[in-house]
Parts: structure tokens; sequence; C-alpha cells
């Protein structure tokens, strides 16, 4: 008789990036996948780079109906975190293990006020992909993920061994958190304007870009983030050559008529500066514009 016991996953936030990574996860058989959604649906389909991925997770949509997990996958906008919340009662036992993959930098300062006395795992990715339908998704490119180092982080890795995805643990890991957000950071200006940079780049849009990641920089650099200036120019030279359509998911959520992820992207830049006497003013204007144009409603 076998004593084999699945390792239990719960994803909150079965979205895009929820989706995608539940669609690998699902293809171990040692792991048991349930993901809390808001709306039901049967089945799970990736189109990946690697080929199509079908997975038959558990499907919830009522808080009453979760049961504790070894692990539980926070994947959501950091906008609606708190409303993650009503999902943990249900999924987080003494051993429960919580894995945070949200945009920006300050994951464990979120939930460490959301979930006091629990230790999460910070996971930055960078994995593009997006949700055509509920249980349906599209992986753009197979990307990668980093975590810190630790014993809990490298069993996260591990979880992923059997996918063709990056993901190792850091020794740095705030270097990697605001690297990516460096980058992130320029996504303000196609959100705000509704236009790729590329064609309408000028010496004007430059010295906007250029601010946006130069503030990022300092700012991330009295944080303790390790920035080389390539990284800027690197931002700067994609900005320059991106073609029309091109922009991040704060665009992508403009475009769509969603909330934005403003504070987590640029706002955190302005508040932290101000922290450390930084001026931003770039990343303050950007933040005040895109609030002012942001769509009031809340989408489901």
């Amino acid at each position: 008789m076998s004593n084999f016991r699945p390792i239990e996953i719960a994803v909150i936030g079965p979205g895009a990036l929820g989706g995608t990574l539940a669609a690998w996860l699902a293809q171990d058989p040692k792991n048991a996948l349930t993901l809390c959604a808001r709306t039901g649906f049967a089945g799970l389909e990736a189109e990946t780079p690697a080929g199509k991925l079908m997975a038959g997770p558990t499907v919830i949509t009522r808080p009453e109906a979760a049961q504790k997990a070894d692990w539980v996958f926070v994947v959501t906008k950091t906008y609606d975190s708190e409303a993650t919340l009503s999902w943990m009662p249900g999924l987080l036992g003494p051993d429960t293990k919580i894995v945070i993959v949200q945009n920006g930098v300050e994951h464990v300062s979120r939930f460490a006020a959301l979930l006091p006395g629990r230790e999460v795992i910070p996971a930055v990715v960078d994995i593009p992909s997006a949700r055509t339908a509920p249980g349906r998704v599209v992986q753009n490119a197979l990307g990668w993920i980093v975590v810190p180092e630790g014993p809990d982080e490298q069993a996260f890795v591990d979880l992923f061994a059997h996918t063709p995805i990056e993901v190792s643990a850091v020794s740095d890991w705030t270097s990697r958190a605001w690297s990516k957000l460096c980058l992130n950071c320029a996504g303000a200006f196609p959100a705000l304007t509704m236009r790729s940079t590329g064609p309408v780049w000028n010496d004007e849009i430059e010295r906007l870009v250029r601010g946006l990641v130069e503030e990022c920089a300092a700012v991330a650099r009295a944080e303790g983030a390790i920035i080389d200036d390539n990284i800027i120019e690197s931002v700067v030279e994609g900005a320059r050559n991106a073609p029309e359509g091109v922009g991040n998911s704060l665009y992508a959520d403009r475009m769509a008529g969603r909330p934005m992820e403003v504070d987590a992207r640029n706002g955190v830049i302005v508040r932290l500066g101000a922290k450390h006497g930084i001026p931003t003013p770039v990343n303050e204007l950007f933040v005040a514009l895109l609030n002012a144009s942001g769509s009031p409603w809340v989408s489901d």
C-alpha cells in the first residue's frame, strides 16, 4: 500500500500569470492543484512556447470550500492583496508556505501587515502572459522567477524542476527586484499616453523615460540594491525602439479599462524616495496623471 501524499498547492488568482504557473505545476503528478477564483471554470489550458498544456485542477469560488495546503501562491494584482485574506483561514496550516508573486518590491512588507506573524517568500517574475478567458491563458515567453536564498525558497525552486522556466534562489533578491522595477517603471509612459514610446520618440520623451528610470535607480541604491548604469541605458534603448502596441501590464490594464498598479510600479519610488530624501519629480508627475486618468471602477 502506497504512502504517497501529493503536494497540495493552492493558487489565489488564476489569471494570466497564476493560470500559467498552475498549468505548469499541474504537469507534475506529485502536485495537486487548487485554484481559488472569483469565477469558476472547467479545466485549465495554457498555450506556451513549449506546447499546449492541459490540466484539471480543483477550482473553488468560495473561501469556505478551501482546505489546508502545503503551498499557497498569491498571484493577484497588488491592489487586490487584502481581498486574498478571506481564503487564508481555510488554506493555512502551521507549516503552509506562502509565496507572494506580485509586481513591485514590497512583497514582504505588504503581507507582514496583512498576515502578521507569518513568513512569506517573495517572488519576482518575468513571464509575459495573457488570459483569454477563464481557465485559458497564453504564455508568450518561458521567462524566469527568482526568490531569495533559503531552505523554503529552495523547495519552491524544486517545485518547478520539471518545467523549462528558469527558477532560481538568489543571494541578492533586492537587486533583482529593483532591477525589474527599473524596467517596469518606464511603462508609465505608454500607460499614460496610450502610445508606445518608439514611434513618438524624441529628446523630450527620452528625458522623461530616462528620468523615470534614473529616479528608480537612485531610490533602489538607497534601499541597498546594486543597480548598474547599464540597466538604465538598456531600458532607455528598449523604449527608443519599442514598436507600436507594445507596453507592459500597466498599459494593458488601462487599455482594457482595468485598475492599474500605479502605486506598486511608480508610487513606491515616490514614497521611498521621500523616505530617503531623494527627489522623484518625474515619477510624481506620472503617478498624479495616471491616478487621474485611471478607471474609477474595479474590475472583476
